[in-house]
C-alpha cells in the first residue's frame, strides 16, 4: 500500500472519529459515551500503535479547533494518543480472541478511561477524585462490555469489507 492511501485513510479514519466523537455522543460535564474508539481501533489493526495514536491525538486536536467545547486541555489529547498505542499493542497483526478482546478493551479502560481521563478531570474541575470514580466505574462497566463484544464480532466484518476495496487488495494488515 503507497503512502498516499495510508494517508487518505487514516485521515478519513480521522474525521470519523470526529463525527462520532463531536454529534454522536452522550456527553454531560464529567462523562462522554461514544463510538470514536472505533476508527482509532481499525487504524490500529490496519497500521499500528503508532498510526492508531496518531488518529485518536489529531482527532481531539482538530475536533476541538472546530467545535471547542470549554478550553484546550492536551491531557485529553494524551489519552487519545494513549488509546490508539494500547489498541495497536493488543490487535495490531494478531488474531481477535475473546480473551484478547477482553484484556485489550480493559487494559484501555482501566489505563485511559480510569486513571488518566480520572485525573485529568480532577485537574480541570478541582473536584475530589473520590466523587469520580462511581461515574468511571459505571461507564468503563458499561463500556467493557459493549466494546468487548464490538473488537470481536464488529471487527471481522468492517476488516473483510475493507479487504474487497482495491485500495486495500495489497495490505498486509487484511491478510
Amino acid at each position: 500500500m503507497t503512502n498516499t492511501r495510508k494517508l487518505v485513510i487514516l485521515s478519513f479514519l480521522t474525521a470519523l472519529t470526529i463525527v462520532l466523537a463531536r454529534f454522536l455522543s452522550f456527553q454531560v460535564q464529567i462523562l462522554r459515551i461514544s463510538l470514536e474508539f472505533i476508527p482509532i481501533l481499525i487504524a490500529a489493526i490496519l497500521f499500528g500503535p503508532i498510526a492508531g495514536g496518531i488518529v485518536g491525538a489529531v482527532a481531539d486536536v482538530i475536533g476541538f479547533m472546530m467545535f471547542p467545547t470549554g478550553t484546550f486541555f492536551p491531557g485529553f489529547t494524551i489519552s487519545a494518543f494513549t488509546t490508539g498505542i494500547i489498541y495497536g499493542l493488543f490487535f495490531y497483526k494478531k488474531q481477535i480472541t475473546w480473551f484478547r478482546a477482553i484484556t485489550g478493551t480493559l487494559v484501555k479502560l482501566l489505563i485511559v478511561d480510569l486513571l488518566m481521563v480520572g485525573t485529568w478531570l480532577v485537574i480541570l474541575y478541582k473536584m475530589p477524585l473520590a466523587a469520580l470514580i462511581p461515574t468511571r466505574l459505571l461507564k468503563i462497566a458499561v463500556m467493557l462490555v459493549f466494546e468487548t463484544v464490538f473488537v470481536y464480532f464488529g471487527v471481522r466484518p468492517i476488516l473483510s469489507r475493507l479487504s474487497g476495496l482495491s485500495m486495500f487488495k495489497q495490505s498486509k494488515a487484511m491478510e
